[in-house]
């Protein structure tokens, strides 16, 4: 492994460190550990319905009986009941006499509008489209192939074209994702240099509009499919750095914005197979300004038998989009493929570090 790879763990932050190096508790006997995690299904379940149902945001206003939760959700409240005593039992939501429920810290998240909302991705992984492909992971295993395809016919960003309803509730989802990861990329990187900063794949704009209002002499691009630029341009108006933004429709297999002196990539790599992101990358190649910067936001899987969020994920590349969350060394592989140079990983205070690599040439 080169040493910009092995970077990867002297820069990792003291808390994540600590938190990867942690096992599970030498008193819990094996049965039990394999137990909490069968069970783990269940408890993911639990939690989709209460999120679907919107459940967290009917107890701002204070503590509500399982009777009044079932009338305002139309549902059939020995049941919700059963269902929230559950997830109380896992610390979300506190369960207080006669059966009534109120909000607790860790049922903050599920709110709609609380700043770090979580609501939306639990409701994209627990939804049954999604949630019968994880059923199937074996069949990816055997094949190597996504379930996605084979459980739909056709795969994942095909669904979701001939989809809306789904699309959106993906969309909603990422954009989600997007918001926890926006402060730390954007205090974990100095953009200040660049000129311009061209973000593929950037959905609504969110990560982009963000650093370039804490970086007042960049000017960005923000290019994505065309749909998703047409929706994005009322949400980029808004912001502090409407006057900076240009728009770029198209596809990232074909060419991307030409002129660029970093192109940015938040979750979008890890979509792909090596084969497919080499073409990304070599696009971006091709199209960026002499010294420029490719900048890929991703979680960098740890070496050891420590918990990772990345290895979870790397199980939902597997099935859905057939795409994979990658080490240092296999970041270092896929840019030299490409005709570039892995320089630097810088993690973030999140789960996803920034990858930083220029060209070979």
């Amino acid at each position: 492994m080169s040493t910009a790879a092995s970077e990867v763990e002297e820069n990792r932050p003291e808390t994540e460190k600590a938190q990867q190096s942690s096992e599970r508790p030498a008193s819990a006997p094996p049965e039990a550990v394999v137990m909490q995690i069968t069970l783990g299904a269940l408890a993911s379940q639990a939690l989709y319905v209460p999120a679907k149902l919107g459940i967290a945001d009917l107890l701002i206003d204070g503590p509500r009986t399982v009777e009044e939760l079932a009338t305002a959700t139309d549902t059939h409240a020995p049941s919700l009941y059963r269902v929230l005593r559950a997830v109380a039992s896992l610390g979300i939501f506190t369960e207080q006499e006669n059966r009534t429920f109120a909000l607790n810290a860790n049922a903050e998240p599920l709110r709609s509008d609380a700043p770090n909302s979580l609501r939306n991705i639990v409701i994209f992984m627990g939804e049954d489209w999604h949630w019968e492909v994880w059923g199937k992971t074996l069949f990816s295993v055997r094949t190597g192939r996504s379930v996605w395809a084979e459980k739909h016919g056709e795969d994942v960003f095909g669904y979701f074209k001939s989809n809306p309803e789904a699309a959106g509730i993906f969309d909603r989802a990422m954009t989600s994702l997007s918001a926890l990861s926006t402060k730390p990329v954007t205090e974990g990187y100095d953009f200040s240099g660049i000129k311009t900063l061209v973000d593929i794949a950037g959905g609504q704009g969110r990560l982009l509009t963000a650093i370039l209002e804490a970086n007042p002499s960049v000017r960005g691009v923000l290019f994505d499919m065309p749909h998703v630029i047409e929706g994005a341009r009322a949400n980029v108006a808004i912001t502090g750095a409407a006057d900076r933004v240009d728009f770029a429709s198209g596809d990232f297999f074909e060419s991307v914005p030409a002129g660029g002196d970093a192109y940015l990539m938040k979750h979008i790599i890890h979509d792909w197979d090596d084969e497919r992101a080499v073409t990304i990358l070599r696009n971006i190649k091709q199209a960026m300004n002499p010294g420029g910067r490719v900048l890929l936001v991703e979680s960098v899987i740890a070496d050891g038998n420590n918990q990772d969020f990345g290895k979870l994920m790397d199980i939902e590349m597997l099935v859905s989009p057939g795409g994979k969350e990658r080490t240092a060394a296999e970041y270092e592989d896929l840019f030299k493929r490409a005709g570039l140079r892995l320089t630097r990983i810088l993690p973030t205070r999140s789960a996803y570090s920034i990858i930083e690599a220029v060209s070979a040439d």
